[in-house]
């Protein structure tokens, strides 16, 4: 396995580049980014990753980049984008097919009841306010969302989770956690009192472990986390 570790080799106009080769290019995804354009008409990290390729490597014409997967917007951390069509097809699959392994911190400020657990729920989204309902049991219209925690640190105020996810729904953290009464700092949508300065919460994708699509070594890559004095203490 390439161990890429928690280095960022290049940044420019605030883009934090993790790793990079002719096929991929995976970045730090900052607080307020959002990863592919929507109606808000905010310029998307996609675009910015674009302008940086195509400036680095004098390309004359449009660049190709492919979105694989996406982040919350107050959510920070990994994401991972394709450079070539052949890297695009080989990702989705991988993504679509849970070929990954993504691991996750998180800032809570009640304490989990137990010191590490998995958590079982089926989520129901809600369109018309852009949330997701965790429930004990099947309803209509739900998925299925399973992942594990563990406590990794006690801080002052608040209590540090390390995450493993092992499918993707929407909101799935921030909507498990609060269902067991831990929502995430900052996260006002989910039920923290407060909201955070920047407008974010405290989600990071911490790892993330695949197959690289086309030279086939195992990559295991860690994300800086943001610099805050509540990260700074873990």
């Amino acid at each position: 396995m390439v161990q890429i570790k928690m280095k960022i080799i290049s940044t420019k106009d605030n883009l934090q580049i993790l790793h990079e080769d002719n096929h991929i290019i995976v970045v730090n995804k900052r607080v307020g980014d959002i990863v592919q354009g929507d109606k808000t008409g905010d310029k998307p990290l996609s675009e910015v990753v674009k302008e940086y390729i195509k400036e680095k490597y004098q390309k004359p014409g449009k660049v190709f980049l492919g979105v694989v997967h996406r982040l919350d917007r107050p959510t920070t951390g990994i994401v991972v984008f394709a450079r070539t069509s052949k890297a695009l097809t080989r990702l989705n699959e991988l993504f679509a097919n849970r070929e990954t392994q993504k691991t996750y911190w998180a800032i809570v400020k009640n304490k989990p009841e137990k010191e590490q657990d998995t958590l079982v729920h089926y989520l129901k989204r809600n369109e018309k306010n852009n949330t997701s309902k965790a429930h004990i049991k099947e309803v209509p219209e739900s998925k299925k969302a399973i992942l594990d925690y563990k406590i990794i640190k006690t801080l002052d105020n608040y209590f540090a989770l390390e995450i493993n996810l092992y499918t993707g729904r929407h909101h799935q953290i921030r909507a498990q956690l609060a269902a067991i009464d831990c929502p995430i700092k900052g996260d006002l949508k989910y039920g923290f009192d407060r909201s955070n300065p920047d407008g974010g919460i405290h989600l990071h994708a911490r790892k993330l472990i695949f197959i690289h699509p086309v030279s086939k070594e195992s990559l295991e890559i860690f994300a800086p986390t943001p610099k805050d004095a509540i990260w700074s203490s873990i």
